[in-house]
């Protein structure tokens, strides 16, 4: 066995992917070879052609592992680190041939990166959730974790939704518009990105508020301090629904009588980077910019 402080391995798939079954079985078999004990989330066990793997449920994986790799694209990360962030373990990210701002090992790379990693070659990152509570008559009546992003959104209504934002209890602004993301630095290259966001380094302790289609030109994104408390609340007289998204994760029916409380959740995601990760060469890729320059120390020779 490897040098290594990781005893059990969970494994999570893309599971609506069948093109994973590759990626999963060569990663599988690697494991099994160096005698890990391997869990593999029950939904997309079945990719793995052996009667003898331990599967069990995504939300139930972080009880029994030391260590998670998630493979598939960025949408595969954000389930992953949602489902096992209470556990404190570690997560790795896999993509399918493409690069993401999360699955930064590619299947071409899998053996000698996940190898490294192992041995205790690797750069540990933190990144951190934000917690949404849904507030109504007082009372806690849904909460959700999100790792990119928390969205309120007008919905089933042609008509633009007035928020007021609150940060630590100090009155920020009120806004009529489509609506409004709330976005840690991780999801700061998601949606918050495609409506007008900056990109945040993903190791600032900051959040970014980004207005959706503001009716105020003079809206603008701000960016705060990740220690803040966000309350969000509307001020129509006339009832509609809101609809609060957390990642891709729905809480419709929404009340204007709600209020909607977002936090940072204490307890980060600890993401494993085979050592040289670069986050500037992933903008750089994922974003087609310098693409006239060929000097970069990490471009793929053909």
């Amino acid at each position: 066995m490897m040098q290594t402080p990781f005893k059990t391995i969970g494994i999570i798939g893309k599971p609506s992917d069948p093109s994973i079954a590759t990626t999963l079985a060569v990663l599988y078999t690697f494991l099994k070879q160096h005698h890990y004990t391997v869990m593999v989330a029950k939904d997309s066990a079945h990719f793995i052609d052996n009667p003898l793997v331990k599967s069990c449920p995504i939300n139930t994986l972080g009880q029994q592992c030391d260590l998670v790799i998630a493979v598939g694209g960025d949408g595969t990360f954000l389930a992953a680190a949602r489902a096992i962030v209470e556990y404190d373990i570690p997560l790795i990210g896999i993509n399918l041939g493409r690069l993401g701002f999360l699955v930064d090992i590619s299947p071409d790379q899998l053996i000698d990166k996940l190898q490294q990693i192992l041995q205790g070659q690797f750069k540990k990152e933190n990144r951190y959730l934000l917690r949404t509570k849904i507030i109504r008559n007082g009372h806690i009546i849904h909460e959700e974790t999100a790792v990119n992003e928390v969205v309120i959104h007008r919905w089933v209504t042609p008509s633009m939704i007035e928020i007021i934002t609150k940060i630590d209890n100090v009155f920020l602004n009120s806004q009529r518009s489509d609506g409004l993301i709330i976005s840690t630095p991780t999801g700061s290259t998601a949606y918050s990105l495609s409506a007008g966001g900056p990109i945040l380094h993903p190791s600032l302790n900051a959040l970014v508020l980004v207005p959706l289609n503001p009716h105020t030109l003079s809206n603008r994104p701000i960016v705060i301090d990740d220690s803040a408390e966000i309350e969000i609340s509307f001020c129509q007289t006339k009832q509609i629904n809101a609809l609060v998204t957390c990642d891709h994760i729905e809480i419709p029916e929404v009340l204007i009588s709600d209020k909607i409380l977002i936090k940072k959740d204490p307890k980060p995601i600890r993401i494993l980077h085979p050592e040289g990760h670069d986050f500037y060469y992933i903008l750089r890729n994922k974003l087609n910019w310098s693409s006239g320059y060929h000097n970069d120390p990490h471009a793929i020779k053909s």
